[in-house]
Parts: structure tokens; C-alpha cells; sequence
């Protein structure tokens, strides 16, 4: 069992930055591949970067490339995001999710592949 909590959102102006972490519970976390998904009100949850367990391969949906980074500390059982260059279509709640990968060198884009969520952590860009 993963336990997942969210932190690092907030307010910021478009063309600011803010990085997330995503603090896990349980000693079986370096074995998951993670995830960052967000949801706008109205909208569906959408993938927006995922990690292998090993940090070997990461992935991006195509609107964040170049502007967001995901990376992971298996010794401190924590993922982060740093997001840059944000923009106001970038406002969200952002969740981690964790799902195990039985050292598969990979991540998933779809929600359903991911067992464990966090609570989630607003982010407001404003123009």
C-alpha cells in the first residue's frame, strides 16, 4: 500500500514557476512508476508527465514539453514536478498517482493504470 500527499501549489503569474512534490509512504515506492495528471473545472483528468521507477524514462503530454520536468528521489520516497513558463490554460488541480510496474522501465498516460492518488494541490496561473 502507497500512500501519496501532494504539496508546492499555489498563485502564480503566467511566465512563473512552481514545482510540486508528491511524498510517498510505504517501502515499496522506488518499485512504482509515477505520474502527474490535473483536472479544470469542467474538464476530464489529464496525463501531463509520467516516470519509470528507475527515473530511466520520463514522458510528456505534447502542451508541457520543454516547460515541465518530472523527476524522482527514491532514497527520499518522493517525485516532483517543476513546472516553468507557466500559463494561465495550465490551471488545475494536479494529482501524483502511483502504480506498480514490477520494474517494467516505463510509465502509463492512462488514469486507470495508476492504483494509488493523492488528494491533489491547486495551481492558479493568472494573465
Amino acid at each position: 500500500q502507497v500512500q501519496l500527499v501532494e504539496s508546492g501549489g499555489g498563485l502564480v503569474q503566467a511566465g512563473g514557476s512552481l514545482r510540486l512534490s508528491c511524498a510517498a509512504s510505504g517501502r515499496t515506492f522506488s518499485t512504482y512508476a509515477m505520474g502527474w495528471f490535473r483536472q479544470a473545472p469542467g474538464k476530464e483528468r489529464e496525463f501531463v508527465a509520467g516516470i519509470s521507477w528507475s527515473g530511466g524514462t520520463t514522458g510528456y503530454r505534447d502542451s508541457v514539453k520543454g516547460r515541465f520536468t518530472i523527476s524522482r528521489d527514491n532514497a527520499k520516497n518522493t517525485v516532483y514536478l517543476q513546472m516553468n513558463s507557466l500559463k494561465p490554460e495550465d490551471t488545475a488541480v494536479y494529482y501524483c498517482a502511483g502504480a506498480r510496474s514490477y520494474y517494467s522501465d516505463t510509465y502509463y498516460t492512462q488514469a486507470d493504470a495508476y492504483a494509488y492518488w493523492g488528494q491533489g494541490t491547486q495551481v492558479t496561473v493568472s494573465s
